[in-house]
C-alpha cells in the first residue's frame, strides 16, 4: 500500500488558480473596448432589480461592479442616496457623465468588489447586476457584500444564468480560450444552488426569480460587430485568436444566436436568461 507522502507525489492536488493574475486579466478585458456602449442597452434590469428590492427614498445604496452606472441610476432616481463604485475607472466617467446628464447625486469611487472601502454594515441595500458575478474569488466578493451590508438590510442581484444566452456566449468562448484551471464559471452565480452557499449561512432569506433580457439588435451581424468592438470579453477573446481560430468562434457565435433567435426576420431579438436575486441579511 502506497503512503500518504507516496500518494501525494502520483496524485498531485490540483493546482489552485494565481486569483490575482485572473484578476488582472479580466480587469484588462472589462477596460478595453467600450462596455457602455453594450451596458446602456441594460437599463430596464436595474429598474426592474429597484422594484424587486421595494426601495424606498433616502435609503443607503451600494452599487458594485457598477459598469456605467444602470443600478446606481435606478436607485437615485428613486431619491436613494447612492455610492457606485467599480475598478475601471472609465466606466465609472461614463456613469458620471450619465448622472450629470440627469441631474441625478450620485458618489463615484473606484473600489475593488473584493475589497470594499467601506465600514461593516454601512448601507441598507446593496446591489449588482452582471458585475459582481465576474470575480475571480467568489466567497470573498460575497463576503464583502455582506459585510458592508446592515442586518436586515438586502442585496439584489441580476446574474447570467448558465443556459441563457449569455451563459451559453462565455461557454462557447471557453470552447476556443479555455478559462484558467481551476477558477469557477461566473454564471454559478445565476444558480440557485451556488447562491445558497455563496450566502444562505448569514441571510434571513435568499429569495429569487428567472427574468429574461432581450438582446434587440438590427442582425446578427450587428451584434457580432459591436460586441467585437465594445465588449472587452469577446474583444479580447477574437484578439487571443489567430485568423481560422477568430473564423471558427464567429461560427460558433452566429450559430448560438440562430438557436436563441426568434425574431422571425433579419433582426436579432434574443432573449438571455438571468437571475434576479434578493437577499434579506440576517
Amino acid at each position: 500500500m502506497a503512503t500518504a507522502s507516496e500518494s501525494m507525489t502520483q496524485n498531485p492536488p490540483p493546482a489552485q488558480p494565481d486569483l490575482s493574475a485572473v484578476k488582472a486579466r479580466q480587469q484588462g478585458a472589462w477596460s478595453s473596448g467600450d462596455y457602455a456602449v453594450v451596458g446602456t442597452t441594460l437599463q430596464i434590469v436595474g429598474e426592474q432589480l429597484c422594484e424587486a428590492l421595494d426601495l424606498r427614498a433616502g435609503q443607503t445604496v451600494l452599487d458594485v461592479a457598477a459598469g456605467n452606472g444602470n443600478v446606481a441610476l435606478a436607485a437615485a432616481r428613486r431619491w436613494c442616496d447612492v455610492v457606485a463604485t467599480d475598478y475601471v475607472p472609465a466606466l465609472l466617467q461614463r456613469a458620471r457623465e450619465r448622472a450629470e446628464a440627469e441631474r441625478l447625486p450620485i458618489e463615484f469611487r473606484e473600489a475593488d468588489a473584493e475589497a470594499l472601502p467601506f465600514a461593516d454594515e454601512s448601507f441598507d441595500v446593496v446591489v449588482s447586476t452582471f458585475g459582481v458575478m465576474f470575480t475571480p474569488d467568489q466567497d470573498r466578493a460575497a463576503a464583502e457584500l455582506l459585510r458592508v451590508c446592515r442586518r436586515g438590510g438586502r442585496i439584489g442581484l441580476a446574474n447570467w444564468t448558465p443556459d441563457g444566452f449569455i451563459g451559453q456566449l462565455f461557454k462557447t468562448i471557453g470552447r476556443h480560450l479555455p478559462p484558467p484551471a481551476g477558477t469557477r464559471s461566473p454564471a454559478l452565480w445565476g444558480t440557485r444552488e451556488r447562491l445558497a452557499e455563496l450566502f444562505s449561512a448569514r441571510a434571513a432569506s435568499v429569495a429569487s426569480a428567472q427574468r429574461h433580457f432581450v438582446f434587440r439588435y438590427r442582425s446578427p451581424g450587428h451584434w457580432l460587430e459591436v460586441f467585437k468592438t465594445y465588449y472587452g470579453p469577446v474583444l479580447k477573446a477574437f484578439a487571443a485568436l489567430p485568423p481560422a481560430g477568430q473564423a471558427a468562434l464567429e461560427a460558433d457565435l452566429v450559430a448560438l444566436i440562430d438557436r436563441f433567435n426568434r425574431s422571425g426576420d433579419g433582426s436579432m431579438v434574443v432573449p438571455s436568461e438571468y437571475l434576479e436575486v434578493v437577499v434579506t441579511k440576517a
